[in-house]
């Protein structure tokens, strides 16, 4: 699974699960693509419910373990985050997570956030990218660095995504919708 919400959507994210014909129960790992609550908030449901492990970048778990109110951006929900253990912090620039015979690449994408990470996969001819948060927004509470965000998205645009997953707005598709998406937002912050 990668991401979970804000955590007051826990039951519907299970909800809707079940009724895409998956099991929940069958959740090995969720994958946080960053610290921020708007999609942290439903781990530790996921982990008590199901048993899933809990994965994120190294860059980005203090935040989470610690409950970092601010970090975690809770504070602009008007809620709270509790300290939440790590099962695997991710390392490094990228790396390659199994699941049977599927393989989901990850990407170490830092500029949002310290320990942003982007994920794909190769499926059927095309190259799914799930890329959260690509447009920011770009703070100093969230640590924000733009010069890392700038090489980050051009990282982004040498993987010649077919689709594009963005958390908060949609599905992009082919590849030159991608690019422009992703384009769109250097042009905006350069």
């Amino acid at each position: 699974m990668v991401d979970s919400g804000s955590g007051r959507s826990s039951r519907i994210l299970e909800n809707n699960i079940r009724a895409a014909g998956l099991d929940p129960h069958k959740i090995s790992r969720l994958i946080l693509t960053h610290c921020h609550i708007d999609h942290i908030g439903s781990a530790p449901y996921f982990r008590s419910e199901f048993g899933c492990k809990i994965l994120i970048h190294e860059e980005d778990a203090e935040a989470i373990e610690t409950g970092d109110q601010l970090l975690t951006a809770a504070n602009w929900y008007e809620t709270e985050f509790p300290p939440t253990e790590i099962d695997e912090k991710l390392k490094g620039d990228s790396g390659c997570l199994n699941f049977g015979k599927e393989k989901l690449s990850w990407l170490h994408t830092p500029g949002h956030t310290p320990g942003s990470i982007c994920l794909y996969l190769d499926r059927g001819g095309r190259r799914i990218l799930f890329g959260q948060d690509i447009h920011g927004p770009f703070l100093p509470s969230f640590r924000s660095d733009m010069g890392k965000w700038e090489e980050s998205m051009e990282k982004l645009l040498l993987l010649k995504a077919d689709v594009l997953c963005e958390g908060h707005f949609g599905i992009f598709q082919p590849q030159d919708r991608v690019t422009a998406y992703i384009k769109k937002y250097l042009q905006h912050n350069s």
